[in-house]
């Protein structure tokens, strides 16, 4: 294996400084090459002139050599400054690319869940791809332009004033007027870019939603319309980002003509000096090249504006996520007694800024090795059951796993001690492993076997390295779910949450995971949501959740003479069943 890199994070992340001091080799290396080679460029040029005067002069043959030699010398070493300079930069971009990315990333994770709710997927996903990208290129191109442009006018400007301070005084104030013009516009430019960063997001948004509900918008037969909704939304977007464009790219060109005009000022008296004698040709020769790549430098100073203004509205958006995110705690402060029994008293539970309580005052006990069977009709909140299980949101009531009530207990213990399967199989574009292990070490086969899918594996060449696809679009609907099932049990966590995790499997599999939950998952309680009843008579006890938010506890022989609507629920279930057989 290489060398890995060091991504730590930095102290404070949402000050700009805070990694140029924590890269500061490479902010040494740049800064040294850059200076040499940017004052050196006023060497060159009047190195150049010298050389002119010689040949003019028509000095020995050997002298001209030496001075051509010299002169090649010295540009093959500024010009290795130079390479050494955007070598340095573009690494110390490279790793701050990675570094924010990182921090973005450990924000967004230890988001609540009604945070992250509140945001649009489009502009997360900008924020933590685009902005960060613009972000560093912004203070990358900053960052080269004060070398390439703050410190080579600065020697410009100073060797303008050593050969003619009187001629330089007369036209270089053309320049600064080319500035001020940069730094007036360039809160324009700023406003244009925030525009259009705001309906990319946008348009991403809607890219992401097309992605993932095309056979819903197919079916629906709603393509058409939410496509016309989508080009529209283009269109604005291609406006706005053309107008942004169009202003940064043209306001160069106007930068260089204003700063230009000083020119006019040096063929006169520059001419007029070297026809008194006072120059000579190759003195004039270097004044006026020098003064050209000065104006040519002052005018590129709108980049400097434009790309720092495009760097603050970038890093404007993502500062909020790189700053004030909790660093998880990995230490277990709490653990569980040796019964480690669950005990839910009188939970009652509402989605954040939902009015109505879908669970209300519901009680309940379960023991290691018990399976827990939860169903009841369509839309009664037996989904929402196991969120509220799960203690990723406010709850009232108490929820006490091991002793410890679930609210008191960090996200690290939470992750440890309870593991949960969707409603929907939610995998990685990733190997089959990387999902059931989500890169932790350890041999899955046996819980691939738990859930049925070593016969599936069989046929897949790479096994366990098979890579799924996006929302594991390579696998089946059962596939997938069984690789979510696997996920959920494989480390054989103290409480384990499943819904509805036989939707897209036969029941003879559906057996047979049963059969392997109750024998080897001993040390677990298993919550079964479903609305397949199918197994619900081998679980240890039965929850049905009425469409009011309770939820009566009982066998599934004592739901069956006590409750005739799980009675007609399991009946129906079982007659289509045997006539599915019979067929």
């Amino acid at each position: 294996m290489g060398h890995q890199p060091d991504l730590r994070p930095v102290r404070k992340p949402e000050r700009v400084f805070s990694y140029f001091q924590k890269e500061w080799p490479l902010v040494v290396l740049f800064s040294i090459a850059g200076i040499v080679f940017n004052l050196g460029q006023s060497v060159v040029l009047v190195m150049q002139g010298k050389l002119i005067d010689t040949v003019s002069e028509r000095s020995p043959f050997p002298v001209v050599l030496r001075a051509t030699g010299f002169l090649l010398l010295m540009v093959l070493f500024f010009q290795g400054c130079r390479y050494t300079k955007r070598f340095a930069i573009r690494h110390w971009a490279n790793r701050t690319i990675a570094r924010m990315r990182q921090e973005v990333y450990d924000h967004l994770v230890t988001q609540s869940l009604s945070e992250l709710e509140q945001e649009q997927i489009g502009d997360l996903m900008t924020k933590a791809v685009g902005d960060v990208d613009i972000s560093v290129e912004g203070i990358r191109k900053t960052t080269t332009e004060i070398f390439d442009t703050g410190v080579l006018m600065a020697g410009y400007a100073a060797t303008l004033c050593i050969s003619s301070w009187r001629i330089t005084a007369m036209c270089v104030w053309w320049i600064p007027l080319s500035m001020f013009l940069a730094s007036r516009l360039k809160t324009v430019v700023a406003r244009l870019s925030k525009a259009s960063r705001e309906q990319q997001s946008r348009v991403t948004g809607m890219t992401f939603d097309m992605a993932s509900k095309t056979v819903l918008l197919r079916t629906a037969s709603m393509e058409e319309p939410v496509l016309a909704r989508y080009r529209q939304e283009l269109k604005v977007l291609q406006k706005k980002a053309t107008l942004a464009s169009l202003l940064e790219s043209s306001l160069g060109p106007l930068y260089q003509g204003v700063a230009s005009i000083g020119f006019i000022f040096v063929l006169f008296f520059g001419g007029k000096l070297v026809v008194d004698g006072t120059w000579s040709i190759g003195s004039f020769s270097s004044y006026s090249l020098l003064f050209s790549a000065f104006t040519v430098k002052a005018s590129k100073a709108s980049k400097l504006f434009n790309a720092w203004q495009k760097a603050q509205v970038s890093f404007g958006r993502i500062r909020p996520l790189l700053s004030g995110h909790p660093k998880e705690d990995t230490t277990i402060h709490h653990p569980l007694d040796p019964e480690r029994r669950l005990v839910v008293s009188h939970l009652s539970f509402r989605y954040p800024q939902e009015e109505k309580w879908v669970i209300k005052d519901v009680s309940f006990t379960a023991e290691p090795g018990e399976v827990v069977g939860i169903t009841g009709p369509v839309a009664s909140g037996k989904s929402t059951l196991n969120i509220a299980l799960e203690g990723l949101y406010p709850y009232e009531g108490s929820v006490k796993l091991g002793g410890w009530e679930l609210r008191e207990l960090s996200g690290f213990e939470r992750g440890t001690y309870i593991s949960w399967q969707g409603h929907q199989s939610e995998l990685l574009s990733a190997s089959i492993r990387e999902n059931v292990t989500l890169g932790e070490k350890g041999d899955i086969s046996r819980v691939l076997r738990d859930v049925a899918f070593d016969k599936d594996m069989e046929r897949m060449p790479d096994g366990e390295e098979t890579m799924v696809g996006s929302s594991g679009v390579r696998l089946s609907g059962g596939q997938g779910q069984r690789i979510s099932l696997a996920r959920a049990l494989w480390r054989g966590s103290p409480l384990i949450l499943l819904d509805d995790p036989f939707g897209s499997v036969d029941l003879a599999t559906e057996r047979h995971i049963i059969h392997s939950i109750r024998t080897h998952y001993t040390h677990s309680i298993i919550i079964l949501v479903s609305h397949r009843l199918a197994m619900f008579p081998e679980t240890d006890q039965v929850g049905f959740l009425s469409k009011d938010g309770r939820l009566s506890m009982g066998t599934h022989q004592s739901q069956m003479e006590g409750n005739p609507l799980y009675r007609e629920m399991f009946e129906l279930q079982q007659k289509e069943v045997e006539d599915h057989e019979k067929r």
